[in-house]
């Protein structure tokens, strides 16, 4: 099955390309902005410390950056699956191109996570991509970053997370927050994949989207093959940049439990259900 199928984005795509009012902050490593599938794409770069565009396009930061660009806005007809590409990226890099990565997933500070945060709030995202693993984290620095995901609830801009891929059940101070929607990789008949991080927050407010063998852009201009929740998160990003195009009149709040809950009774399981994009955008137009 198709990625997009499994999650039953292609009938939502087929309406929609995004609308470019619809800001996507990737808080990621930096992205090779030359990239023929990205020519056309509306990238709007945050100026930080790290730059937005690649100076080693084959450093474990620019190849995480271009992949997961590539899943959210590359050009359709590309070899990314590009769910929304009329949408504005606004780009946030996080990961040095010095970094190594943690399981395919390169890690950052609590501190980092809430900077970045509170600046794709400031430049105008509307939804969030954080696939990142928490590196070491402190209690002050927790603190600092429940305040920056609290301040996100409180603007209306919803954060969605990839849950890591330590295979190990719990939570972090990312994934057990209310309003974050944490995601874990499934394969392609729904099943969570082993290195998925779960837990009792994750299967109460998260969902689970494709994460094995996602193919998109790579830094060399050729496709590239991975997975895991950093490829699982842009799914989900994705399908909500879509449906608040088709409604941008909708609170946060109401595309938030659409894309979470429609069709869906309350849950008790570390396992969240598979995303079902189309069933959230029946449910906002029953509304």
């Amino acid at each position: 099955m198709d990625p997009l199928q499994l999650v039953r984005l292609s009938p939502l795509m087929s309406r929609s390309e995004g609308r470019r009012e619809l800001a996507v902050g990737l808080i990621d490593g930096p992205v090779v902005l030359d990239h023929p599938d990205l020519a056309r794409s509306r990238i709007k770069e945050i100026p930080a410390q790290i730059r937005g565009s690649c100076s080693h396009p084959q450093s474990v930061a620019c190849t995480h950056g271009t992949f997961v660009a590539g899943v959210l806005v590359a050009r359709r007809g590309s070899s990314a699956p590009a769910i929304c590409p009329g949408c504005t990226l606004i780009l946030r890099p996080i990961f040095s191109e010095g970094a190594n990565g943690n399981g395919e997933m390169p890690s950052a500070t609590p501190e980092e996570l809430a900077s970045a945060i509170a600046d794709a709030i400031g430049a105008g995202a509307n939804v969030i991509n954080l696939s990142a693993a928490l590196a070491q984290p402190l209690s002050r620095g927790e603190r600092q970053l429940e305040q920056a995901l609290d301040y996100a609830a409180k603007r209306g801009v919803l954060v969605v997370a990839a849950t890591g891929n330590q295979g190990t059940v719990g939570s972090s101070a990312v994934t057990r927050h209310p309003w974050v929607i944490a995601v874990i990789g499934c394969d392609l008949e729904g099943r969570p994949t082993t290195e998925s991080n779960l837990g009792s927050s994750i299967g109460r407010w998260g969902l689970a989207a494709p994460g094995e063998n996602i193919t998109s852009l790579g830094t060399d201009g050729k496709p590239q093959t991975s997975g895991g929740t950093s490829a699982a998160a842009p799914f989900v990003t994705g399908a909500i940049a879509l449906l608040w195009s088709e409604f941008p009149g909708a609170s946060a709040a109401r595309i938030k439990q659409a894309v979470t809950q429609a069709g869906r009774r309350s849950r008790r399981t570390i396992v969240p259900p598979v995303l079902d994009a189309w069933a959230a955008y029946e449910a906002m137009t029953s509304n």
